[in-house]
Parts: structure tokens; sequence; C-alpha cells
């Protein structure tokens, strides 16, 4: 993926970024996340959003996507505790990526610029050496992407580069929130009703039937139902409504 920076603004973590192509769910992003991943040969990522008021002591990171593995909630809960407080204290002051070297003495996170280019976390609390890039979209979308590893060595070309990528991570996630509002918003409840039954397998006929209605106004409903889910046949608007969560 290709980001461009605006060039009014020397922080990656609020640059505005060009849109790279729509994403229809979250599973879209986890291809991005493994391509940054491999890039410096890290062993996990996850991705982190705050959720909670303004106030940094009433804020806390939840865990948007992960590659944890089998013991994801132990290891994401062993994050949060180790590290959670000084993430959240951190984006509201700067914008650097964070580092920090895990228990072992070989298990480190290096770069040649660190002083200029990031900060470091307090060392020897977790198995594992990692980075977190901070990225603030102002009221709702603030968050971090992480990456660990057993040793990471990190350019200031890589970073800036990573960064710039968590960026567009964490503006496509917000997006789909935001189409989800959306979606939520415009459908009625008819729409809804209708999307169900044709999710179970029933045809307009049967619908109309079910639901007491005419079969054109059941094809009316569900043809609305699919612009509003910005999508282009019904089969994909029953996608994205189970995927929305509005139909099971």
């Amino acid at each position: 993926m290709r980001y461009q920076p605006d060039r009014t603004t020397d922080m990656p973590g609020e640059s505005r970024l060009t849109r790279s192509g729509r994403i229809s769910g979250r599973s879209d992003l986890f291809p991005k996340l493994v391509s940054m991943q491999k890039l410096i040969d890290a062993q996990h990522f996850a991705v982190y959003r705050l959720h909670g008021s303004g106030l940094p002591h009433k804020q806390r990171l939840v865990c948007e996507l992960d590659n944890w593995g089998s013991a994801n909630s132990v290891v994401g809960k062993s994050f949060v505790e180790a590290y959670g407080e000084a993430l959240i204290e951190h984006i509201d002051k700067s914008l650097l990526p964070l580092m920090w070297n895990g228990r072992d003495s070989d298990s480190t996170a290096e770069t040649p610029d660190f002083a200029v280019f990031t900060q470091r976390l307090k060392p020897h609390l977790l198995p594992f050496a990692g980075a977190a890039f901070p990225v603030r979209l102002g009221a709702v979308g603030n968050g971090y992407t992480v990456f660990t590893a057993k040793f990471m060595d990190l350019s200031s070309d890589m970073i800036v580069e990573l960064h710039g990528r968590s960026c567009q991570i964490m503006m496509q996630l917000l997006s789909l929130d935001e189409r989800r509002s959306q979606a939520a918003e415009a459908l009625s409840e008819r729409e809804i009703a209708c999307l169900q039954l044709a999710g179970d397998g029933r045809i307009s006929e049967e619908i109309a039937e079910k639901l007491g209605l005419s079969v054109h106004t059941v094809n009316a409903y569900l043809g609305s139902a699919t612009i509003k889910l910005d999508s282009v046949n019904r089969i994909q608007a029953i996608a994205k409504a189970i995927r929305f969560g509005y139909i099971s």
C-alpha cells in the first residue's frame, strides 16, 4: 500500500493520507498488517484503539485486530498490563513511535536513530521486544499498531514507512465504523426483516407471505437496503448485513 503524507505536517501520525482502495471488512486489513509484519521480520502484530473519555485515566486500550495466536488473550492482557498506561499517556503528548526490549539480553528492539525517531519504554517487562506506532485522528480513531519480535532492527526510513501504513490502517478501521453507523441509521425495520429472511434462504414470494407484504414491496425493501449498504447485489447486501451485525 502506498501513502502520501500531507506536506504541511512533519508528523507521520497526523498525516492526511491518500485513499488507497476501499475495504469491505476487517478481514481485508489482515493482509496489509501481515505485509507490514514481514517487512520487519516481526513475529506478531496487534492493533489497539483508545476507548473512553478524553481523560487519560479514564481511557483504555482495546485490541481490534491481532495475530497473537492460540495464546492471544494471555499475550494481549500481558501487553496491556505492562504498557497500557504508558501508551495512553504517550499519545496525548507525542506521536513518536515507542520501542522496548524484552526480558532476555538478546531480545531487543533497535534503531540507529532511536534518539530522534523513537522513544523507549521501560525494558524487560515482557518476553518479547517490540515497537508501537501511535496514530491520532482526532476525537476518535486514536490508537497504535504494535509489532513484536525476538529481535528488531529498524532503520529511520522503515520507521517512517511503518508509521504511514499504520495511519492507513487506523483510517480504514474508522471508515468501517462510520459506514456501519450510517447503515444502522439508514436501514428501516422492514428492510432489516426482509434481509434477514432473504439471508435465511427465503425467496421474495415467501418473504412477502411471511411479512404480509406484496412481492413488489419486498423487492423494493431489498433493493433500497442493497443501495444503503453500498452493495452491488442482494447477496453482497446480505453478507454485509451479517458482518455488520444487523442480521444473523
